[in-house]
This record gives structure tokens, C-alpha cells and sequence, in this order.
């Protein structure tokens, strides 16, 4: 602990310190940002939001959080509380900095009625110690096209009167949000994007130390005219081998999907451009159906797959209250939670027709788990079973961890496609 260093909100003055000192952060460069950089900043990020560390007026330290809906099992939007840009500067490292920082932080989001709290780890061991758990994972392919035995013939989608369309920028800052809405509403581990993310990534918000190159957008309508689907990607162009056979790729840097015709079709287009031999699909769930929509799974490598979103449980009664369940049951559960947030036992009574009850108890014991094993159960992406194994569980009534894992179970994992 360094009690020199001053933790506080920052002040519009130190906004460019702050941005240089998330940029050192990422191991990128220190120089000092453009006019325009800061600008657009000072547009998107309310100053609240924003806290440093400060050694003799030097910031050391950087942190951003702010309010975000999270949609848990079942559909229902829950109040997350997201943290950003965290950083201390390596010339301060192991002084209770980024404790400090995030403990204050916790804390008053919770007071303010926040859920959980969401982050997306940049390095795997630093977060578990604040009652985070990974509760997402992202997996991404790379598609040997000439292998993957798709029809060449293919001219668009399977369905009699729907089609794929290029557009542009402002067709997608017009038609992507509602699109999104409908993906988040099927799909546990989302979370919502406001104007200012459809700006950023359209273009909008580009300066010198962020240069924008325009992707190819292409949108899904379905036999009715709706827009059901949208994937965003970039192409190399121009490479031959020496017979002049194509050496184009295709990287994919977002799909959005409402039905499952859509995402079908939009993985046949792209893997179906000419010229284009190699496709890699950007992050996607683990349990995507881009692999098996190939004649050939095989010619999908795996080339990334890692940790994604991690949960923060700040409020048991309510997080578990707001999903759905598969099954009926009762569990008690004694969290662990070493910040003082969310422990205690709690009593979960799964009952028919759906009804859910979660309250405070003084009932024996029949699982243990730590704050962040309950985060990735919540959000259906762990095995209590598998935890136990782990030793990061502890089953105290026979029966109790196959019936924790029968109710949190879901058909598809969860999955988050945003980073923040």
C-alpha cells in the first residue's frame, strides 16, 4: 500500500494524461494524443466515470466503469456494471493500487443497485482476487475454403425470396441497433450497445492514432423484408501464387444474427467469395455452428480460444432471481466472497410453471463455492461438477451437485461478441 498516491475522479484538464496513461497500459504508444483523439473522448466518456491514480500529479493508474445491461438465461436484461480500462503503470506495480481502485468501485456500484459487474480480462490471474469469474468464452476459426466442400454454384440463400445486400456505414448505424436488440434478447452473455458504439465502429470516431479502414457490411433479409442477420468483414486483395491461383482472405469482424437462417446463410456468403481461400470468423461462441454448417468440419481450425466476459456477482438474490432454470429444485448455497459484497447462504426454490425464489438463509449447506464459481454458473457456463473436481466447490449434501448442474443448465453456452 502507497498511501502517496492519490486515487480519484479525474478532471477534464487531466483527460489527455489519463488517455496517454491507458495507452502505456495496452503497450501502446505514449505520444501524446491528437486534438481530435481527445475530442472524441471528451464526447463519449462522461468524467464521472473516470478515476486515475495520481503520484505527484503523474497518473499511475487508470480505471472506467459505467452502467451496461447484461441479458441473463433465459432473456431477461439484468444492470451490470462494467469496468474498462484498467491499468497501473509497471513503475508502480504491487502497491495495493489497483485494489484501492477497485474496491471503492465495487462497492458503490453495488450501492447503486448494480447486479453483477462485467470486465473482459486482458490477463488471466489478476482478476479471480476481486470476485471476478470467467464466465464466457470466445473461440475463433480459420476456414480452408477450397476444402470445406461447399457447392461453388452457391448463389445466395437457401430460402425463396430472401437475400444478402452490401451496404454501407450508415445503412448499419440505421439498421444495426434493432437488429442487436433482437440478438441480445436470445442470447445469455450479451450486452448492449449504445450510439456511440455504432459510431466507433462505423468509422465515425477515427483519428490518427486509431485510422479507420471501411469493411464490407453485408445484411440478411428474410422472405419477409426484415433484416434478420449482418455480418462485417475486411478482404486482402490482389494475391496470387506463382500460378496466379487467389491467396485472398477474408477476416470477419462481427456477425449478428436473429434467426438461425440468417447466420446459415451469412457463414455460406462469406465463405463463398470469389478469390477468397482462407476465412477466419472473429470471435465467436465456442459452440458456434459455423464448423458444422461445412460438408467438411474439418477444413474450420481452431485458432483461438480463451477466456472472454467475466461476472462479478454483487447481488445473489437478484442475479439469481433473474434468470430461468431447467427444472425444478431447491438448493442452498454458502457464496464466499472475500470483499464482503455477496457472501452468505441463500436458499433457491426452483418450483413449477417457472416461479423462482431466492432469499437469505440460515438452512444447512448443500453446495460452497466462491463468488466467482457462482458467476460462471449463473450465466450457464460452468459444471459444478467439474468445480468439485477442481476443488473450487464443495458439494455438501449427496446429490446436490448434479442437481445445481441439471437446473443451471442451457442449451447453447453463453457468449458476449463485444469488447469494452
Amino acid at each position: 500500500m502507497n498511501d502517496d498516491v492519490e486515487i480519484r475522479t479525474i478532471t477534464d484538464a487531466e483527460l489527455p494524461a489519463w488517455l496517454r496513461a491507458v495507452q502505456a497500459g495496452f503497450l501502446r504508444s505514449r505520444a501524446a494524443m491528437s486534438d481530435e483523439a481527445i475530442a472524441h473522448a471528451r464526447a463519449r466518456e462522461d468524467a464521472q466515470t473516470l478515476r486515475g491514480a495520481f503520484d505527484r500529479g503523474r497518473c499511475v493508474g487508470t480505471y472506467r466503469s459505467y452502467p451496461q445491461e447484461l441479458t441473463a438465461v433465459g432473456g431477461a436484461a439484468v444492470d451490470a456494471h462494467a469496468v474498462t480500462a484498467v491499468t497501473v503503470a509497471p513503475t508502480h506495480r504491487r502497491r495495493g493500487i489497483l485494489g484501492r481502485m477497485m474496491s471503492a468501485d465495487l462497492a458503490a456500484a453495488k450501492e447503486r443497485g448494480a447486479v453483477v459487474a462485467t470486465l473482459i480480462a486482458s490477463e488471466h490471474r489478476i482478476y479471480g482476487r476481486y470476485g471476478f469469474g470467467p464466465a464466457t468464452s470466445t473461440t475463433e476459426w480459420t476456414v480452408d475454403v477450397p476444402r470445406a466442400g461447399l457447392d461453388p454454384r452457391w448463389s445466395g440463400p437457401d430460402e425463396a425470396g430472401a437475400r444478402i445486400d452490401l451496404v454501407d456505414g450508415e445503412d448499419v448505424r440505421k439498421l444495426g441497433p434493432e437488429l442487436h436488440e433482437r440478438f441480445r434478447a436470445l442470447q445469455h452473455g450479451a450486452i448492449d450497445r449504445d450510439e456511440r458504439w455504432w459510431l466507433r465502429n462505423t468509422g465515425q470516431e477515427a483519428t490518427p492514432e486509431f485510422p479507420w479502414e471501411e469493411p464490407f457490411y453485408a445484411l440478411y433479409r428474410s422472405p419477409s423484408g426484415t433484416v434478420d442477420g449482418l455480418i462485417v468483414y475486411r478482404t486482402t486483395h490482389n494475391r496470387y501464387d506463382a500460378s496466379r491461383l487467389p491467396e485472398n482472405s477474408a477476416s470477419v469482424l462481427g456477425t449478428t444474427t436473429a434467426t438461425p437462417a440468417a447466420e446459415r446463410a451469412l457463414w455460406h456468403y462469406v465463405c463463398s467469395i470469389d478469390k477468397v481461400v482462407s476465412v477466419r470468423s472473429g470471435h465467436r461462441a465456442p459452440d458456434d455452428v459455423l464448423p458444422d454448417l461445412l460438408p467438411d468440419p474439418r477444413a474450420a481450425r481452431v485458432t483461438t480460444h480463451a477466456d472472454w466476459l467475466w461476472v462479478r456477482v454483487l447481488d445473489v438474490v437478484r442475479a439469481l432471481e433473474a434468470r430461468t432454470y431447467a427444472g425444478t429444485g431447491t438448493l442452498v448455497l454458502d457464496v464466499a466472497d472475500d470483499a464482503g459484497l455477496a457472501g452468505g447462504r441463500y436458499r433457491l426454490e426452483v418450483a413449477e410453471g417457472g416461479r423462482v425464489e431466492c432469499a437469505p438463509t440460515g438452512d444447512a449447506c448443500d453446495i460452497s463455492l466462491g463468488v466467482g464459481e457462482l458467476g460462471r454458473m449463473w450465466l450457464g457456463e460452468g459444471s459444478l461438477a467439474r468445480l468439485v473436481a477442481l476443488g473450487r466447490a464443495a458439494e455438501r449434501r449427496a446429490g446436490a451437485a448434479a442437481l445445481m448442474d441439471t437446473l443451471f443448465r442451457t442449451s447453447r453456452r453463453p457468449w458476449c461478441p463485444d469488447l469494452f
